[in-house]
């Protein structure tokens, strides 16, 4: 997928508060290709922040990562695609059938309303886990990368578009799974930048290089005295300027 720098730029609109929300893709719509709606936001406001998102012609990263039954994730699947969001997410650890039905259900209501499809993502680690939360806190004794690319094969072979993962997973996944399978890097901080409670964090230009194909950025942006200088150097950053 060829993406100009913008599009590739992710803001994770981690607020609680639609006037904010607001405020942030009215400032920032011109520099950023893609708002992200997590749970934080989506819980205090629902589906009024999608609509206002899309009405001002922005695209919707709807990240509120499924996770149930095959059915149930099917049928949220289809809600997503009815809102007309750009890409959603579901955690990979729901297993291959999960995975499965929310790309045929997304696939099938796509084609019945003829609207474009969404993004499907798998979630595959977040980025908070680190090597030794995976094996004492979840019990797998795997190497993180390895656990990781195990998740994004089995993504690929449900139907997904592609991953959530850090980007210090990117070549292990890109060698798996092909140059058109799609990463969506979180955990992404400006050169100098805290890292926050990001365990496995990478610069914009490095994820760039590595083959990143979006980047979420979300307290570098929103937290800056000037968010749109902010983004705009962020931007730089990822064109190597």
């Amino acid at each position: 997928m060829q993406l100009t720098a913008k599009e590739r730029l992710v803001l994770a609109l981690d607020v609680d508060d639609f006037k904010k929300a607001e405020e942030l893709v009215g400032k920032l719509s011109d520099y950023v290709g893609v708002f992200k709606i997590g749970n934080q936001l989506f819980t205090a406001e629902g589906t009024k922040v999608v609509n206002m998102i899309n009405e001002r012609g922005g695209k919707v990263f709807l990240d509120l990562k499924f996770h149930d039954i095959p059915n149930t994730v099917a049928r949220a699947a289809e809600v997503a695609t009815k809102l007309g969001v750009y890409i959603f997410d579901i955690h990979t650890s729901g297993g291959y059938e999960m995975m499965k039905a929310a790309a045929e259900a997304t696939k099938k209501i796509s084609l019945a309303l003829g609207i474009l499809k969404p993004l499907i993502l798998g979630v595959t680690l977040l980025t908070s886990v680190n090597q030794e939360i995976l094996e004492k806190d979840l019990g797998i004794k795997k190497r993180l990368e390895e656990q990781v690319v195990h998740l994004a094969k089995l993504a690929k072979a449900a139907g997904l578009d592609g991953v959530v993962a850090s980007s210090r997973e990117i070549k292990e996944i890109r060698k798996a799974c092909g140059k058109d399978f799609l990463i969506l890097t979180p955990g992404i901080r400006p050169a100098g930048k805290s890292s926050d409670d990001q365990k496995r964090i990478m610069t914009p230009r490095e994820a760039i290089k590595l083959g990143a194909d979006f980047l979420v950025i979300g307290r570098p942006i929103r937290s800056a005295v000037n968010p749109v200088e902010a983004a705009k150097e962020i931007l730089r950053e990822m064109e190597g300027n």
